[in-house]
């Protein structure tokens, strides 16, 4: 008899963990061997239990899915890593997939499909949402270089250019022409509408 594919759930919000455990549960040949709320523990019940297959959120404390994906597949290199989130942004799409993610899927996908996704992952196919893949192409990749993403990332609860300075161990005058390049390339009006802009597209 086959083994069940093992299964690692990575999401911060408790429901959203227990609703795909239980759904992935139902599925005979799938087992679920971890359930963590955060980036830093994926990365560890990786190394521990070795699943076949991670479901990783995006957006998660401590550490975020895309990181988490670069440090799972490094420390667990034959698990596949699947991007499970409610922000289909096509930006996270490319970002997830350069990071070693086998795919990418948004959270309203229904039980069957997500199941099956967790099969295709884990036969070594690439399994991508097809409206995210054609958005992905529209877009493009972020013209940010990863300064500019940076700066834009400290930028986002509002600090002053100072602030943004310290944090980044960088000049005011620095800040000042990221910022500006950065509201350039997104054509945004100010930094909170390139904010904005960037986090809609997936590059921060």
């Amino acid at each position: 008899m086959t083994p069940p594919i093992r299964v690692l759930l990575a999401d911060d919000q408790a429901l959203v963990r227990g609703a795909l455990s239980a759904l992935l549960g139902l599925e005979s040949d799938l087992e679920v061997v971890a359930e963590v709320e955060d980036g830093e523990a994926a990365v560890a019940a990786a190394a521990a239990h070795r699943p076949d297959v991670a479901l990783v959120d995006v957006e998660m404390p401590r550490l975020d899915g895309i990181s988490a994906t670069e440090r799972i597949t490094a420390v667990s290199p034959g698990t596949k890593v699947l991007i499970v989130t409610t922000f289909g942004r096509p930006g996270y799409l490319r970002r997830a997939l350069q990071a070693g993610a086998s795919g990418f899927v948004v959270k309203d996908t229904p039980a069957a499909e997500l199941a099956d996704a967790v099969r295709r992952a884990h036969a070594g196919l690439r399994v991508v949402d097809p409206d995210l893949a054609t958005d992905s192409l529209i877009v493009g990749d972020s013209p940010l270089t990863d300064r500019e993403t940076d700066v834009l990332r400290s930028a986002r609860d509002g600090a002053s250019v100072a602030v943004i300075a310290g944090r980044l161990y960088l000049s005011e005058g620095t800040v000042r022409n990221h910022l500006s390049a950065v509201i350039g390339k997104t054509g945004a009006s100010n930094r909170g509408e390139a904010v904005r802009i960037a986090e809609e597209r997936g590059w921060l």
